[in-house]
């Protein structure tokens, strides 16, 4: 069979070329099978292993493309810098760092969860200014109680875009997810006129950004299709974490390249798949912060997690798809519905599932996000 006709069974059903902010097939490589300790990067140990554990478990939150923007610099044992990591950022979906410091403060809230399993407390100190600012936060540990949190939690949250169910949320399960958030989770019912707008607007928004080449091939950058690919990068986004499977799955590991994602063709399909997977599901989720501050965007990205670290137990699925606040087009169509000022900081299509998937979506070893503060080390001498 020619290889465009293999490209066009693989990658017809394509749904995740847009989605924000995690196959059945040979040679697979997903988390399950990239173990903690499996470094590719031989360094010496920094931290000991339960300290080391705690940012395992912080990596684990999710992030736009899966870039994992973080970085952390060892101070001491008890004394870590987190930064944004400048060669992670997405320049052409998020100039300004937003989703970047919404994940980072995933990442954190991961990270206090873990140290409070592990019997520390952890003072968070806001270190930033400007979005672009390397230096975030300072983290320092002290002695505390066990927590006793369930970190399988952590372990098992992952991102779903495929079998939502077409039926509202539960009251009690939508109180379940929003213990966190308040009144800043704005919950819209499918099949009402809210929705059908965030539908309409994503599916909208998502065409737009298609068409724009400085966004498809900043995707592109992020593509890992080859399992070999996957191994070597341990983030982007992969063949399982897109949700392609079976025979397709196989297809696109073995026959397609990232470039091939360029082209008007795919560019189509991936716009066709999005509108299926928006009017799929039970509702949207729209969570809001106060401001747009460094401090705000961090709080968000932290009371979002708690949240969806929830979702799994209520067997409900969240997919973020951003375009919409992605896009110029779609902030002045938000700004529009909600003249009072509300600030959105993500946009979730929401929905209960009749089976929870395992997570897939790789991760780096500790290693390669840690460094030593240098500096710091050579003042305190």
């Amino acid at each position: 069979m020619h290889r465009r006709t293999f490209l066009q069974c693989g990658l017809a059903g394509l749904a995740l070329i847009g989605a924000s902010p995690l196959v059945a097939g040979c040679s697979r490589a997903h988390r399950s099978d990239l173990r903690l300790t499996d470094d590719v990067i031989t360094a010496p140990s920094l931290l000991d292993g339960d300290r080391m554990k705690m940012l395992h478990y912080a990596s684990l939150a999710p992030s736009g493309h899966n870039s994992q923007p973080w970085a952390v610099r060892v101070v001491s044992a008890d004394e870590w810098i987190v930064e944004a990591d400048p060669n992670r950022r997405l320049p052409a979906v998020d100039p300004d760092n937003r989703e970047a410091l919404l994940s980072i403060g995933a990442f954190v809230e991961n990270l206090v969860i873990a140290a409070g399993a592990a019997g520390f407390i952890c003072d968070i100190e806001l270190l930033a200014v400007s979005p672009t600012d390397r230096d975030l936060l300072r983290v320092s540990l002290a002695p505390g109680r066990c927590s006793g949190y369930p970190l399988a939690r952590l372990e098992m949250r992952r991102t779903v875009k495929h079998g939502f169910r077409m039926e509202p949320l539960r009251s009690p399960d939508l109180a379940f997810l929003s213990a966190s958030l308040g009144d800043r989770l704005h919950y819209f019912p499918r099949d009402t006129q809210h929705a059908d707008c965030l539908r309409e607007a994503t599916t909208e928004n998502f065409r737009v950004q298609s068409l724009r080449d400085d966004a498809q091939r900043e995707l592109t950058g992020w593509l890992r299709l080859s399992s070999r690919a996957t191994r070597r990068n341990r983030d982007g986004l992969t063949v399982e974490s897109m949700e392609i499977g079976g025979l397709a799955g196989w297809f696109v590991r073995h026959w397609s390249d990232p470039g091939d994602f360029l082209k008007p063709r795919f560019r189509q399909q991936g716009i066709d798949a999005t509108a299926r997977m928006a009017a799929e599901g039970g509702g949207w989720i729209v969570i809001t912060s106060p401001g747009s501050t460094v401090a705000d965007l961090i709080d968000t990205g932290r009371r979002f997690q708690r949240m969806a670290l929830l979702a799994r137990e209520r067997g409900i699925a969240i997919h973020p798809m951003t375009q919409a606040l992605e896009e110029a087009g779609g902030r002045e169509q938000f700004s529009k519905l909600h003249p009072g000022g509300i600030i959105p900081q993500f946009v979730l299509r929401v929905g209960y599932l009749d089976r929870y998937p395992e997570p897939v979506s790789p991760r780096r070893p500790v290693t390669w996000f840690l460094k030593p503060d240098f500096s710091a080390r050579t003042h305190r001498a």
